[in-house]
């Protein structure tokens, strides 16, 4: 039996799935992202590196601020020390220009002990009774200070007493009379007594012991029957003239008591220190205040004398041979 073919019937294949197609917009959009995200990171990289050196730049700035104030420092302590050291080297200057004078000073005064020492060693020139005449002179030119500076009579009197024992001591009779002259002046001084103006300070004091209110003038008999308004106001008041130049009222007369006392404590000063105008002047006032204690009578009439007497007495001492001596003495050491 005919068995047909068995054919086999081949139908076309069916075509394969094709495999999907990349999407254009995604990828674009991811590269997009990728792009920024490099940037992004690149920006803050470099705003990160723009900080850094910023404050690097801030930093160094500070830093030379304080280096550069520092250096001003150091160079203000450079100029206060150099000022220091200018003033040093001055004052080192004028301490050795000091010494170099003293220093000078020194050398000449060595050279007169050195010359002194010469003199003294001299034979000729009998060194023992230079020095004798030496002392001699200077104790005359002391008793002549001490009597003209100071008024001081007796420290001049020892004085004198002193150099004529000394003068004593020298046998050169060149010298006798210089001894003689001495004696002289001595003798003068001895005859003054106590000095004018310790005198006049005893008698203003004495003077002052003695001051006392006189007694008042007996006021004159009162009428018998006084004025009616001295009857009635007697009691409240009290009349007195006004060119009266006696004081009666005891007020009074103790004010002017008190002024003739200051008036003589005055003087007394004035004499102290040698000032003879204001101690005649202080006595001149003291006599305005006796005639306005007491009216005139014999009892004022001797005070005032005594006043004048008081006035007239001389506050220094007037030797017209002093210093005689101490002339001719060196005179004669100059004549040798």
């Amino acid at each position: 039996m005919n068995t047909p073919l068995d054919t086999v019937s081949t139908t076309p294949a069916s075509p394969a799935p094709a495999s999907p197609t990349p999407r254009r917009g995604s990828n674009g959009w991811l590269w997009l992202l990728i792009v920024l995200l490099i940037a992004g990171g690149g920006a803050w990289y470099g705003w990160q590196q723009w900080q850094n050196r910023q404050a690097q730049d801030r930093a160094a700035e500070a830093d030379a601020g304080q280096r550069l104030e520092a250096l001003g420092e150091r160079l203000d302590t450079i100029r206060t020390n150099q000022e220091a050291q200018n003033r040093r080297i001055a004052q080192a200057d004028t301490t050795n220009r000091v010494l170099r004078d003293e220093l000078h000073g020194i050398g000449q005064r060595a050279a007169l002990i050195e010359d002194s020492v010469s003199k003294l060693a001299d034979p000729d020139r009998h060194g023992a009774q230079a020095m004798r005449l030496d002392e001699t002179e200077l104790l005359l030119t002391l008793g002549q200070q001490r009597l003209q500076i100071a008024g001081d009579l007796e420290g001049a009197r020892r004085a004198y007493a002193l150099a004529g024992g000394v003068l004593d001591g020298v046998d050169d009779p060149a010298y006798l009379s210089l001894r003689q002259t001495l004696l002289q002046e001595t003798a003068a001084l001895k005859e003054l007594g106590i000095e004018p103006r310790v005198q006049a300070m005893a008698k203003l004091d004495a003077l002052a012991q003695n001051l006392s209110l006189p007694p008042e003038r007996p006021s004159a008999a009162a009428p018998t029957l006084a004025p009616w308004w001295r009857r009635a106001f007697g009691t409240l008041i009290e009349t007195r003239p006004v060119d009266r130049t006696v004081a009666t009222h005891p007020s009074d007369r103790a004010a002017a008591l008190a002024g003739l006392q200051l008036e003589i404590s005055l003087a007394r000063a004035a004499a102290e220190r040698r000032d003879a105008d204001g101690y005649r002047t202080a006595l001149k006032r003291a006599e305005s205040w006796v005639r306005r204690l007491s009216a005139p009578s014999p009892s004022q009439d001797r005070q005032l004398a005594q006043l004048r007497e008081l006035a007239a007495l001389p506050l220094s001492l007037s030797v017209p041979t002093l210093g005689t001596t101490l002339q001719q003495l060196r005179q004669l050491r100059t004549a040798q």
